[in-house]
This record gives structure tokens, sequence and C-alpha cells, in this order.
């Protein structure tokens, strides 16, 4: 059967894929007064002397609200907040089956930023974090920017940091297999959004020699005229010796693609042009910028997409869970660079020296094992930036 069509059915019979389950249990008397009126008056009392026991004394150490105004969901697009929630859901299933995080769907009726982020300003104390999720650019920046600073627990867009977490951290195993200093490497990245942009930040903590950015318009170069305001900061963060010209003329003599953009736009001449050993990951949705065959039919060496039905599925699931994971566990106030970084060092570092090759960069997305290894590097590297609570 179709898979839209059997997940369709799925969806009917499961009616919702989260569920809100006791920790307590509420049996007689005695439960009943401990877990509410009159036993649940002293918690409260001792909140309100320090909020700080809210981690204590309530879920929201290990609570995360999964949060979109339904702009951006998938490859969908702009689909509203309800069409958005089995996204959501699904979201919230993947952090708690890989990470043991408890997360909570919220779809907010508004495409109004101030809106949003008032809402979401509103609610925090319900929480111990903020997953973004499918929110368009350029509005996702300034939210996400926004809230960070007004709220003093961890803030994340998944769609652009997960993403840039995961790309970066099969990058740099990519690297080792094909030879490659990241240090002498020029990355293209085309698709200059939300992703896009998270992409080049991390790359350029990770100390890649250079980027070139393209976007529907051509290569972005300082100079130039911008409707995004984040291409200004892009242009001034990427492309050295200010290429110009389309996608063709950017990937010649690059030695690594990261598509987040559109289907087939890279083509075989494209990837010959390339240096030796080109890496190539297709990122885009359900149908990548060039198909793996024809990829390496043209002499890419490795070859990622977003899909799971070829090696190398480049997917979030091995960051966001860990990330979070981590993150709550002491507290933090913020997901940093410093923890971003180590999150991808630590996802990289799961695969075992002997196993890596050309079609194998990335730990499979079902190894649970990675959500702890993230985890632990998270924590220690929130430690070492400051940003925990506790230790």
């Amino acid at each position: 059967m179709d898979i839209m069509q059997s997940s369709l059915e799925k969806h009917y019979e499961w009616q919702g894929k989260i569920e809100v389950i006791s920790r307590c249990k509420v049996e007689n008397r005695e439960q009943l007064s401990h877990a509410y009126t009159p036993g649940v008056a002293q918690p409260c009392l001792e909140i309100e002397k320090n909020p700080e026991l809210s981690y204590d004394l309530t879920r929201r150490a290990n609570l995360v609200a999964v949060i979109t105004d339904g702009t951006a969901v998938l490859g969908l697009g702009d689909i509203g907040p309800r069409a958005a929630m089995p996204v959501m859901e699904g979201k919230c299933a993947l952090f708690k089956e890989f990470a043991g995080v408890d997360a909570f769907p919220i779809c907010i009726n508004s495409k109004d930023t101030e809106e949003i982020i008032r809402t979401i300003e509103l609610i925090s104390y319900s929480f111990g974090g903020i997953n973004l999720e499918d929110i368009s650019a350029p509005r996702c920046f300034e939210i996400e920017a926004r809230l960070k600073e007004k709220l003093d627990i961890p803030v994340f867009h998944d769609d652009q940091h997960g993403t840039a977490v995961v790309a970066s951290a099969a990058m740099i195993n990519a690297a080792k297999v094909a030879e490659k200093n990241i240090a002498d490497m020029t990355l293209v990245i085309n698709g200059a959004g939300a992703a896009g942009c998270a992409i080049a930040k991390q790359f350029i903590s990770l100390g890649i020699g250079d980027i070139i950015m393209v976007d529907l318009k051509g290569i972005i170069c300082d100079g130039d005229e911008f409707t995004n305001p984040s291409h200004y900061e892009m242009a001034r963060l990427t492309n050295k010796n200010k290429k110009k010209g389309g996608l063709a003329e950017a990937l010649k003599g690059a030695d690594a693609f990261i598509g987040v953009s559109k289907p087939n736009l890279v083509s075989q001449d494209m990837v010959r042009s390339m240096a030796e050993k080109p890496i190539i990951f297709a990122m885009a949705n359900p149908t990548p910028e060039i198909m793996p065959d024809l990829a390496k039919e043209a002499g890419a060496f490795i070859v990622g997409t977003g899909r799971s039905d070829f090696p190398n599925q480049i997917n979030n699931v091995v960051a966001f869970p860990g990330i979070f994971k981590g993150a709550l566990s002491v507290r933090a106030k913020d997901i940093n660079e410093e923890m971003k970084r180590a999150a991808a060092y630590a996802i990289a570092g799961s695969v075992a020296p002997e196993k890596l090759n050309a079609d194998y960069i990335l730990p499979d997305s079902f190894d649970k094992s990675v959500a702890q290894a993230v985890a632990d590097a998270v924590a220690d590297a929130a430690v070492k930036s400051g940003v925990a609570r506790i230790k």
C-alpha cells in the first residue's frame, strides 16, 4: 500500500500519536489528597517562595513545547496550525521515543510575529525548553532571537539548528573518509532560507575554509542588495573571493555541496566540475537536488540525502532529542554554539571508525544510544560555557 494512504489510515486508527499519562496513582482518598487538594497546596507555596523549585516539584524539568504557526510545514508550506498538528504530534513522539523527553504540541493561530512571541513568553513557565518548528523565514529568525533574549530556558528552532548540527556531523565524517581537511574545504550551500543560513553559521563555527551561498537570484555576495535581512549577514560571512554567478559557477572547484532547496537543480556536469572526491548532500525532500545514482555516476565520492531509502540519510532525529535531553539535564538557560558544536562531534563520533565509509557517515536513526551520547556532550558543553544552572 502507498505509504501516504497507509499513514492516513494509521492516523485514523491512532486518533493522535501522543497522550498524557499520570505519573501518580489516584486510587484512594490518601492518594487524591497527595496529588490534589489539600496536599498540593504545599508544593505550590514552595514554588511561590523559590521559583526554581518548579523544576523539582513539577514535570517542567523534562517537558518541551513543540510550537508552530503552520507556515512552513515539511514540504507542504503554509497549511495552517490545525493541519500542522500531525507533524507536531510526530515530533513529540520522537522526543519521547528517542530521548525519554516529554513534549507537547502547541499550534498558534497567528502569523503576527509579536503575537507569537508574546504567546510563547506567556506560557513559558510551564516548560523546560521551547522547540520552534515549521515557522517560515525570515520571521523565524526574529522569533527565535527575541525569545532567546526574553526567556531563561532553551529556545531552539529545529529546522535551522537541528538540520545544521546533523549536516555538520555528516560533513565531519565525510571529510575523514574523503581525506579532506575541513579548514581547506569550499562548501556550496544552495538555499539561503532558515536551514541554509543556520548550516552556514554552523560550518563557520567548525572552521570551514569558505562557503558560497546560492539563492534563487544566484550567488550571495557582499555588496549586493537583498530583500531578506539575514542575507546581508550571510554575505559578510561567506564568499571570501566574491564569486558571482549561479549554482553552476558556485560549484566549479568546490569540495562539497549541501542542498536545502528544490528538486533536480544540480546537473551531472555541475558535479563533474567540482574538486576531487566531491561530497554531495542533496537534502531536498522528497526529491533531492540530484538523485544519488546520477551524482555517483558523475563522480560524487559521498552522497547523502534526507531520504531513508538511500545510504547516508541526514535526519534530524539523531540530533534534537539528545540536544534537548542534555540541555534539560543541566537546566541550561540556552542552547548555544558550543552545545551545538558538541552535538555535531558527538553524532559524528557515534560511528565506529571501523564502520565509517562512503555509504555510512552517520549513525543509524534508530540507534538510541546516540541520543545519550549527544546529551552527555551537550550537558558538558553547557556547563563549560556557563549556561547550566546545575551540574
